[in-house]
């Protein structure tokens, strides 16, 4: 299985998933977010393959997200300018990423990630 790992370096949350990969075998290959990007392309695939709405891939605890007040726009702006938002700026999206064929996992949850990648 291909898995690609979106990530922000400096994200201690980030760095917690990383070292989990890593002490469970897990291959992957790597995606620093905040030079690479996710387009509208890929968001728009990930997050139907995800089933989340489109919400949960944003970075709520993000400066940008708060600077902008993105918590209001969320909840009433249609999905492509969601999606526009989203592709705008690696920092606006929630990380850390995990994406496969088969499915999108956003953010950490380790029991999670046992369930999905082992």
């Amino acid at each position: 299985m291909d898995i690609l790992f979106l990530q922000y370096p400096k994200c201690s949350t980030c760095q917690k998933a990383y070292k989990w990969l890593k002490n469970n075998n897990i291959n992957i290959t790597s995606r620093d977010i905040s030079k690479d990007n996710p387009n509208k392309e890929e968001l728009a695939t990930w997050i139907k393959r995800s089933g989340l709405p489109t919400g949960k891939f944003f970075n709520t605890s993000g400066k940008i997200y708060k600077e902008n007040n993105l918590k209001e726009k969320v909840k009433s702006a249609p999905e492509n300018e969601l999606i526009d938002i989203l592709a705008s700026n690696g920092m606006v999206v929630k990380r850390p990423l995990i994406v496969t064929d088969g499915f999108v996992l956003a953010g950490f949850n380790e029991e999670e990630w046992s369930e999905k990648l082992k």
